[in-house]
């Protein structure tokens, strides 16, 4: 399967703009307080193969979105590389930012209010010359009837519909660009849960019908389970563990995959014992030195503090963060082993 989309050592960090004041003191060369700086994303390195589900999950505040704005093209990177279908991103083309759309979180802020919906669709790629002014009406047509709405919907405002229909009017304007590639940043986390559903099957009839390729950002584990192929658990910024969607949730390795698969609601009525997550997810104004997640694991070890820990194969297509997989680790007679029995 080839790769379309890959990022090498992603990193973006975010700096607060200095006062007026500020500005005014250093132009007469008194010390100022350096600002300080959110480090968002840190060495994100994914590859997305072409017409795969690529699930990225993790916190509130932990990346997911910064990465999902960075790939499409809408905050540049600090540090790293990011390339699609071979082509540097650095200096992206304009072919290139018709081939990545994103669907956006909140479908009652991401349609302009002020356009009708033939408008919101057709602007794009009348712009970009895709089809004519004269072809619109037919085009938008095409497209509403693609996401599950009825074409004569295309004269009204964003104000007359649904959360859920909203969320499909958002589909069908990324599709108006015929891409290769679309981010869903929580697209459907803003929805009821019956919506949710339809707008999942959605995205599945989607990329069997087009050959869509997804990156799909959330932070609820069922919906990922559902939809993805493999799936990568991000943690303060980092990729903490990356595998296929059920060795993820069957056989999770990190502390921190095996907390968040713990704590997800579950049907059945068994009692499960397990440790949720302790403390508060840290700052990314001053992230922990060494493994982030060492300050709220329960198995942190002096060098957790001060090492960080690559993301190495554990096993086939399996990989994972952790100073616990070291063989130097695993040997010593005093070492905790990473043990799983929450899904048990």
């Amino acid at each position: 399967m080839s790769v379309m989309l890959k990022t090498t050592n992603l990193s973006k960090s975010f700096s607060h703009k200095p006062s007026t004041l500020s500005r005014a003191a250093k132009k007469l060369g008194l010390a100022v307080k350096e600002q300080k700086k959110v480090h968002a994303v840190s060495d994100v390195s994914l590859t997305v193969n072409n017409g795969e589900v690529l699930g990225l999950v993790g916190e509130s505040g932990c990346g997911k979105s910064t990465v999902g704005r960075m790939i499409a093209g809408l905050l540049p990177a600090t540090s790293g590389s990011l390339s699609f279908d071979g082509n540097d991103m650095t200096k992206p083309s304009v072919n290139t930012h018709l081939n990545i759309q994103m669907v956006f979180q909140n479908p009652y802020a991401s349609l302009n209010p002020r356009q009708r919906i033939d408008q919101v669709i057709s602007e794009a790629a009348v712009y970009h010359g895709l089809v004519t002014k004269k072809e619109a009406p037919a085009f938008v047509a095409s497209l509403l009837k693609q996401v599950g709405l009825d074409p004569s919907y295309a004269s009204r405002y964003a104000h007359q519909f649904s959360g859920g229909q909203r969320q499909r009017i958002a589909i069908a304007r990324a599709l108006a660009l015929n891409p290769k590639f679309v981010v869903c940043d929580e697209a459907v986390s803003a929805l009821d849960v019956s919506v949710q559903a339809q707008i999942l099957n959605l995205f599945m009839d989607l990329r069997e019908s087009k050959g869509l390729t997804y990156l799909f950002i959330s932070h609820n584990l069922a919906v990922v389970e559902y939809i993805a192929d493999r799936v990568a658990i991000m943690y303060l910024g980092r990729i903490v563990e990356l595998a296929d969607t059920r060795s993820v949730f069957d056989r999770p390795n990190h502390p921190y995959t095996q907390a968040l698969i713990a704590d997800a609601p579950r049907l059945d009525a068994k009692v499960v014992e397990h440790r949720p997550i302790q403390g508060e997810l840290p700052s990314p104004l001053n992230p922990p030195s060494g493994c982030a997640f060492h300050p709220r694991c329960p198995h942190a070890m002096p060098r957790c503090g001060s090492e960080r820990p690559q993301l190495v194969q554990i096993d086939s297509g399996h990989w994972s963060a952790c100073h616990l997989n070291d063989a130097d680790v695993r040997s010593s007679p005093t070492a905790q082993p990473i043990e799983f029995h929450a899904l048990q």
